[in-house]
């Protein structure tokens, strides 16, 4: 079984199990059309896709079958034992993905193009899918680099990854986990309900919880908060600067990043009210 298939069998796993608990155990009332929304995201999702293939088409797993074959890469310098640079591997690339999220967050720049995430009006498993290809294609550059800079085995690349795109259905999913299964996960990982305050209009909020996967970044640098100002449930999800569907429409979405009103939209976000 090659890495595509294998990471598009965890995607879709992931996300069919997902749906379906969705549906049975909902935490957080709909605003938006579901389906308008998973058509809208899946089709985003597609684009990424695309636009990965095209550009740089193994990404990391290929990025650190590169670094093997040349010995690039710091443990490809260290005699460490296998299992332990494979550990390494993976909390080194989680780590650096927690600071890639808090930098998109706080440089308007990068905020132009992972706006198109959090003006999401609801938050489900596709969420965790949509991001504009811009941010996709410098997120998969960031990552590629990482990998060439730290030379980890193309096994704990793909593993990496596959865990990166099930972790972020999950954690974006609409799903209710029991209180005390939610207050023990959250020691190590990130869940739902933790994800879901990231999500916020509240500027607070929305300025905490950057984890993906482990959810000790946030713990260990300040930026974890535990439970909203509001309730679950009425947690109001998205950008104060789109609150309409017509305004997140697929192709406002894609356009989002290149408006010059976005400037307002950043400074009228939580991001620019720190505090």
């Amino acid at each position: 079984m090659d890495v595509n298939t294998i990471r598009f069998s965890v995607f879709l796993g992931v996300f069919l199990i997902m749906l379906l608990l969705e549906r049975l155990v909902p935490r957080h009332p709909l605003v938006d059309s579901k389906p308008r929304r998973l058509a809208i995201n899946l089709a985003i999702t597609g684009l990424d896709i695309l636009a990965v293939r095209l550009a740089f088409g193994a990404a990391a797993v290929g990025a650190a079958q590169f670094a093997q074959e040349k010995g690039w890469g710091l443990l490809n310098y260290w005699d460490l034992p296998a299992w332990f640079e494979f550990l390494l591997a993976l909390v080194f690339l989680d780590l650096m993905i927690y600071i890639q999220h808090v930098v998109v967050h706080m440089v308007p720049f990068f905020w132009r193009f992972h706006v198109v995430h959090h003006s999401d009006l609801d938050l489900d498993v596709s969420s965790g899918l949509r991001f504009h290809p811009v941010e996709i294609l410098g997120s998969m550059l960031y990552k590629a680099g990482l990998v060439l800079l730290l030379g980890p085995a193309p096994l704990a690349a793909m593993t990496f990854e596959a865990v990166l795109n099930g972790m972020s259905q999950f954690t974006h999913s609409n799903i209710r986990l029991p209180a005390p299964l939610d207050n023990a996960l959250r020691w190590a990982f990130v869940t739902p309900d933790m994800h879901r305050i990231h999500h916020s209009v509240e500027a607070r909020e929305t300025n905490s919880n950057f984890g993906f996967n482990l959810s000790i970044w946030d713990r260990l640098l300040g930026t974890y908060i535990h439970d909203a100002a509001k309730p679950q449930p009425e947690i109001v999800i998205g950008v104060e600067f789109f609150r309409k569907p017509g305004d997140v429409s697929f192709l406002n979405l894609m356009t989002m990043p290149f408006r010059d009103n976005i400037t307002q939209a950043y400074t009228n976000s939580p991001r620019s009210r720190r505090g």
